[in-house]
């Protein structure tokens, strides 16, 4: 459990830093200047900058204001990441140099947009070091790995695997004991199938591997299982570690993000066709609860899937803040394009009670979201 902590922590602190810095260093390059960038989120523990009339770095201690033009680094508390406060983000100082809100559109929308792209950036370079260290490759036709292994890619909700707590991710060793007691070797996929389908309706005892865990799991295939799911209802795979070069890897990285990211874009269009359908949600959507249920089976099954689903979530977040949504990026962007066609800027008032309403709708629904993770471990 700590380690999964520990790795929920990291993920979702290095999306957030990363997603920052893109801001932070896009508004630098453009001559605006960052009153503050925060490791973490306050309280802050201790700053500094560098002091124009010395030249010198000074310390900052606790949270005390610093009136600077440099740029002030803070340390902070809360180990989630990171924030950037940009001068003039909030439409004043319109008259000043170095103020956001002087600037024009297209720097303005480069700024906005930056975090996003860093978000993408990220996801491509996790995805290349995961292919450059030996990233699960699916056994296709005409492959014959000594090395690969049966996992279980889906469980369905009230099956027998779901009640024996078989999970997604889980190997299921080759090597098998029947039960009149025997020694049965599986080569692949097809011959567990078979291996299921001969015992329906009898206790067997299944040989799993759950990250370093071995585990014995009882489980009784169903006699007449529902349509499509099989008899113990699993979803299975065969898949083998295939490591390439550093530039293949990249290139794989590049059209890896590419495709995931348009099969993440299909899957939100699907959740809207729902939502104007009245259909809901339904289960695949998660939140805070439901990514720390996911980092642990990942984090159980080594570095790799780690990286694999830290590069997803940062898919994730780029997309969502880059979404015409109130308070986030994307909602910021449309702002400006607004002012960009209508010649001049929208009230300040009316943009900032925009993203406030948004803001606290995006809280409401992470908290009913939450609940429905609650609700369905609970269920489980």
């Amino acid at each position: 459990m700590l380690l999964t902590i520990i790795v929920f922590v990291l993920i979702l602190g290095v999306l957030i830093f990363v997603h920052e810095c893109g801001h932070f260093l896009t508004a630098k390059r453009n001559g605006i200047k960052a009153d503050e960038f925060g490791f973490g989120f306050p309280p802050r523990i201790f700053g500094f900058y560098k002091n124009e009339k010395t030249g010198k770095y000074e310390f900052v201690p606790g949270s005390r204001e610093v009136e600077s033009k440099n740029t002030v680094y803070s340390v902070n508390w809360l180990p989630l990441g990171g924030f950037v406060k940009i001068k003039g983000e909030n439409g004043e100082g319109k008259d000043e140099e170095d103020s956001f809100a002087s600037k024009s559109a297209w720097k303005r929308t480069k700024v906005l947009a930056a975090g996003v792209v860093m978000n993408f950036v990220l996801a491509w370079i996790l995805i290349s070091i995961g292919f450059m260290i030996g990233a699960p490759q699916e056994v296709t036709a005409g492959m014959h790995p000594a090395s690969s292994k049966i996992q279980i890619t889906a469980v369905a909700p009230n099956s027998p695997a779901a009640a024996a707590n078989l999970q997604a991710g889980d190997e299921v060793l080759k090597n098998q004991t029947s039960p009149t007691g025997q020694t049965v070797s599986l080569r692949d996929v097809t011959s567990l199938q078979n291996y299921i389908d001969a015992n329906k309706g009898q206790l067997v005892d299944l040989e799993i591997k759950r990250g370093a865990t071995m585990m014995d799991i009882k489980v009784t295939p169903r006699m007449n299982p529902p349509q499509d799911q099989g008899a113990l209802g699993i979803e299975l795979t065969e898949t083998t570690i295939v490591g390439y070069p550093w530039y293949r890897s990249i290139w794989m990285g590049v059209t890896t993000t590419v495709n995931l990211t348009w099969a993440i874009l299909v899957a939100f269009g699907g959740i809207i066709a729902s939502l104007f359908a009245g259909k809901g949600v339904g289960a695949d959507v998660a939140g805070p609860i439901g990514i720390y249920t996911l980092t642990g089976q990942v984090t159980a099954m080594g570095l790799v899937y780690v990286l694999q689903f830290a590069a997803l979530l940062s898919i994730n977040l780029g997309i969502i803040n880059i979404l015409p949504i109130p308070a986030l990026d994307g909602g910021r962007i449309l702002f400006v394009i607004i002012e960009k066609i209508k010649g001049s800027p929208v009230s300040q008032k009316l943009e900032q009670t925009f993203h406030t309403v948004g803001f606290v709708l995006l809280i409401l629904l992470l908290v009913l979201i939450s609940f429905h993770d609650v609700m369905t471990r609970l269920i489980k």
